[in-house]
């Protein structure tokens, strides 16, 4: 288990560790999660690829990417990314196990990488994408404070097709 940056009564945000690949694969290999995203279904060796990639990017001088196992009760169930794009940006993702989703762990863990944004890494603007078609995901960034600044349009290969993507961000000073 990962080193546990922020315990909160619901969850707890910890470092990734390689050992947590299971886990994640636990719900990246689910097709209901890849449906919005890029990537196919996971197999095993793309989920360790991207535990591994975690990993050593936590390692890195300067570090730009902040990735964290969101954790209940001492178990890996998704992970949230800060991902430092120059001085001023930053990119956050989040992706959870579907059994936990609707309770509104997503936004909150995803509010604690956004203050971490802000205050610790002193970045200015803070921006998330998502597939047009997924409304929940898109509520999440809006509860985040983030507001909707358009569409990019097929801005991503998703599996077989260009995909558009929604671009919502937030500023430093709108951030409560």
């Amino acid at each position: 288990m990962g080193k546990v940056v922020f315990s909160e009564a619901e969850f707890d945000l910890a470092e990734v560790v390689y050992e947590d690949w299971k886990a994640i694969h636990r719900y990246a290999s689910l097709p209901i999660v890849s449906q919005y995203q890029p990537w196919e279904t996971m197999r095993e060796k793309d989920t360790t690829d991207y535990v591994k990639g975690i990993v050593e990017a936590a390692q890195q001088v300067p570090r730009t990417r902040f990735a964290y196992a969101i954790q209940k009760d001492r178990r890996t169930i998704g992970v949230t990314e800060l991902n430092v794009r120059d001085k001023t940006n930053g990119e956050i993702s989040y992706i959870l196990h579907p059994d936990y989703w609707g309770q509104g762990l997503a936004t909150k863990a995803a509010k604690k990488m956004l203050l971490y944004g802000f205050e610790e890494l002193e970045l200015h603007r803070i921006y998330g994408t998502c597939d047009p078609n997924n409304g929940a995901s898109a509520r999440v960034l809006q509860r985040l404070g983030m507001r909707e600044e358009g569409r990019l349009r097929e801005n991503l290969w998703s599996k077989d097709h260009w995909r558009d993507s929604l671009l919502f961000s937030v500023l430093v000073h709108e951030c409560g």
